[in-house]
């Protein structure tokens, strides 16, 4: 087992690039490990000799979960597990601390508890979650709703990457078993609690003038594929009054979008932001007029029924510009998920917890979405945030101070000494 030689902060410096696969945290084109990828693999892989460095026991489970495991030295193993975790894989060209603070700072609290002569009654996890992100498939948090048991396999296997890789493959090149993922679903009694620490990825903590953040929410989303028919036509030829622009159609609703969601979320007890963040336009040439647009559209609140409220805006909106701009105009829904409450109990111990320690709790909900909400289906589960710079987040210059990991670090420390005791 490894023994305390350098001080906490010098530790999360040193396994931070670690866990990184780099020298040196300043990398101007970012970080890319996409969901089981040869570069997230090699990432898990030093997750692994870490824990194991701790003294953990590790296995990896049939969707690629990697679980480092602390059993109490009275052999109780069969105590249910207090567990932390978060991810390692990120967007392309993303920054070094989205998913892998969590996990950096979950083992320098166990690493802390253990150079402390800690004796936990309950076994201890930290469990490194595979495929996060949505970068690579449109397909957010696999090996948390495969822990969970709320992946979906036949409706997923099929779909593919900008390479044109099925998930299946994908998954199947990494040694695993497509069909086997299911198995992967843990019983409610193994788990006692999970709790998740996060960069902020966002301004609120510092903005508010305090030091770190509990959410009792996620914000799922409502996403819109809208489809906007018009007419092609020679750029050159085709007099203005008679064009039938299906950019020029979708140019209003963008702007729509971003205005009535500043709008909305002034007026309302809960914020909204709405996105519309990916368009596809065809032929895309530059001498032939767009005759369909293709906009994907991201809607998030906590305050579901606020979402269903944009949605409808969005469709009438929708309808007039069909009318005014002769197009015809398609909206598809992709995903309609209700926003996911958190552990109330646990929230509040966690947030007692860092104010205990000197700390400023901001209770807030969380835009983004992450392991948690998964988890939160079946076990009580909390979600902590600490400060990233600027809010910067999926980004190569993304940036959480080392104060800052350390105050999550003593946050986690904490809460197992509280919740690994009978």
């Amino acid at each position: 087992m490894e023994q305390s030689v350098v001080s906490i902060e010098q530790w999360l410096e040193q396994h931070l690039l670690q866990l990184n696969l780099v020298q040196d945290m300043n990398q101007p084109d970012g970080f890319s490990r996409l969901g089981f990828s040869s570069e997230g693999w090699e990432a898990h892989d030093g997750f692994i000799k870490i824990a194991e460095r701790l003294g953990l026991t590790v296995r990896r489970d049939q969707a690629g979960n990697v679980i480092a495991r602390w059993n109490p030295e009275n052999h109780n193993a069969s105590l249910q597990a207090v567990t932390l975790g978060s991810h390692l894989d990120t967007v392309k060209g993303g920054g070094g601390y989205d998913g892998v603070a969590g996990i950096l700072c979950a083992l320098a609290a166990i690493k802390e508890l253990r150079d402390n002569g800690f004796q936990p009654d309950h076994p201890i996890e930290v469990i490194c979650f595979a495929s996060e992100e949505s970068s690579r498939f449109p397909i957010s948090t696999i090996g948390s709703k495969a822990m969970s048991g709320i992946i979906k396999l036949k409706e997923l296997e099929k779909v593919k990457d900008e390479a044109g890789y099925t998930i299946k493959q994908v998954v199947e090149s990494r040694g695993l078993n497509w069909d086997m993922i299911r198995y992967a679903e843990r019983e409610e009694n193994e788990i006692k609690s999970f709790v998740e620490l996060h960069i902020e990825q966002g301004l609120r903590i510092e903005n508010a003038g305090t030091d770190f953040g509990i959410a009792t929410a996620v914000a799922c989303p409502i996403r819109l594929k809208i489809k906007i028919e018009g007419k092609m036509g020679h750029t050159g030829t085709t007099p203005m009054g008679m064009r039938q622009d299906a950019l020029v159609a979708a140019a209003p609703l963008i702007t729509f979008i971003s205005e009535k969601a500043e709008q909305f979320s002034k007026e309302n007890p809960y914020p909204i932001v709405a996105t519309a963040s990916t368009l596809t336009i065809k032929p895309n040439a530059m001498n032939v007029i767009p005759g369909i647009v293709e906009l994907g559209v991201d809607i998030r609140s906590v305050d579901d029924a606020l979402k269903e409220q944009f949605k409808a805006l969005v469709k009438e909106k929708c309808s007039s510009i069909e009318k005014e701009k002769n197009v015809n105009i398609n909206i598809e829904v992709l995903v309609h998920n209700a926003s996911i409450q958190l552990d109330e109990d646990l929230s509040i111990k966690l947030k007692e917890i860092g104010e205990s320690l000197g700390h400023r709790c901001l209770v807030m909900e969380s835009g983004a979405g992450h392991d948690v909400m998964n988890m939160s289906k079946k076990w009580p589960s909390s979600l902590v945030f600490i400060k990233c710079r600027d809010g910067l987040s999926h980004h190569p210059e993304e940036y959480a101070a080392l104060e800052d990991l350390r105050l999550g670090v003593d946050i986690l420390v904490g809460y197992l000494q509280q919740e690994a005791r009978n």
